[in-house]
C-alpha cells in the first residue's frame, strides 16, 4: 500500500494529517486533514470520483501511515 496514488501521513503534533497525493512519482499536498470530511472535500475539489467511497470505504487507493485509519489527533 505504499504506492497508493493518495497518502494520509501520520498524525502531526498538533493535531491533522498532511495529504499528499502522488501523480507521476512527483507528490504534491492537498492540505492537511482534520476529520474525514476535510479529506473528502481535498478530493472533492482535485476532481476525484466518489471521494465519499474512497474514504469512507477504505480505499486501497488511500493509504493511511502511522496510527489507526480515520483518526486525526
Amino acid at each position: 500500500m505504499e504506492h497508493a496514488p493518495i497518502l494520509v501521513h501520520r498524525i502531526s503534533p498538533t493535531g491533522g494529517r498532511r495529504v499528499v497525493i502522488r501523480i507521476h512519482g512527483v507528490d504534491t499536498l492537498l492540505g492537511v486533514a482534520f476529520s474525514d470530511a476535510d479529506l473528502i472535500e481535498f478530493l472533492r475539489r482535485i476532481e476525484i470520483p466518489d471521494p465519499d467511497e474512497l474514504v469512507l470505504g477504505d480505499s486501497e487507493v488511500i493509504a493511511w501511515q502511522g496510527g489507526q485509519p480515520h483518526r486525526y489527533e
